[in-house]
């Protein structure tokens, strides 16, 4: 626990003028997701449209990546897709405020966790729990979700706001144990040695110098993390996946089968088949996945063109 970033306290000075578009920002936000799920979905997937009108280049993004993944796809399936995809973004503002704010028994009443044995089994041998979440948009709400069935610890990036990080902070804490910097990687060692169930987002691009290239959907020459194996590696833990997924009633927070082969390939067939099992999981849910996000922004030669030109 020494190794947990210190929470941000509330300071006089949040009440002062710089902050008062935060308050009324998040004063509305929080009024409105005391609404009935099914008119904040409505508000969501409004708010989604505004989205591709204000942001295009994001919702373009997300085009772009899709046309990349799923080569085969029809267009007007892609063009459905985004749509639905720009929808679930839109939820994605107050599924985070959801997940920040409202009360446990709300979250519990909608929240169902499928797969858990795999963390009891875990457990069960002494060993911690690696779980590499992937990053859908509704992961906020599910981060809070598994709270309450077996209190897990993260890496945290601290937000650029005061005001925000202490929002933010504290919301991610409700149902968890505590956070660690997102550059601490002793921590997050240390924490699966000591048996804890640690979160971590493994296919997102984090740059040249510590990732390989391998397949991922379509695109055969993908940024993808070794830091993801050093961490299965060097711990006494049970690497698996977890994806947070929405359902009629709610979200479902789903733990795949343990993937301990990992640890023992070498580096490309040990990503290339998490990669494999990642993009089969999204395809579960395809609108619910991060789009928007440059998945394929490093390319494996610095002069290669970008596939976003």
């Amino acid at each position: 626990m020494s190794q947990a970033i210190k929470p941000p306290q509330f300071k006089l000075a949040f009440l002062g003028p710089r902050y008062w578009p935060v308050w009324l920002g998040a004063g509305i936000l929080y009024l409105l997701i005391w609404l009935p799920l099914p008119l904040i979905r409505w508000l969501g997937a409004g708010f989604g449209r505004l989205i591709g009108w204000i942001a295009p280049k994001r919702a373009a993004v997300a085009r772009r990546n899709i046309e990349l993944c799923y080569p085969y796809m029809s267009e007007s399936d892609k063009d459905a897709l985004v749509k639905e995809n720009l929808r679930r973004t839109g939820m994605a503002l107050f599924e985070t405020a959801m997940g920040w704010w409202w009360p446990a028994w709300r979250v519990k009443r909608i929240t169902e966790v499928e797969g858990y044995e795999h963390v009891e089994q875990a457990l069960a041998q002494g060993k911690g729990v690696f779980g590499m979440a992937l990053h859908n948009v509704n992961l906020e709400f599910g981060c809070r979700g598994i709270g309450y069935i077996h209190p897990s610890i993260g890496f945290y990036r601290k937000h650029n706001n005061p005001l925000m990080d202490y929002l933010q902070y504290h919301g991610r804490a409700k149902s968890n144990k505590y956070m660690i910097h997102k550059r601490n990687s002793r921590a997050l060692l240390s924490a699966l040695d000591h048996q804890e169930l640690c979160l971590y987002l493994p296919d997102q691009d984090y740059g040249r110098a510590q990732s390989i290239f391998v397949p991922f959907g379509g695109v055969k020459h993908t940024a993808t993390t070794t830091a993801t194996l050093m961490f299965i590696r060097r711990s006494n833990c049970v690497p698996m996946l977890i994806s947070s997924q929405y359902t009629a009633r709610g979200y479902k927070i789903k733990i795949y089968p343990p993937m301990p082969e990992l640890g023992e390939m070498d580096d490309v067939a040990a990503l290339t088949l998490l990669n494999q099992r990642i993009a089969e999981i999204v395809l579960e849910q395809p609108e619910s996945y991060l789009w928007m996000h440059k998945r394929f922004k490093t390319r494996p030669n610095e002069d290669d063109p970008s596939l976003y030109a």
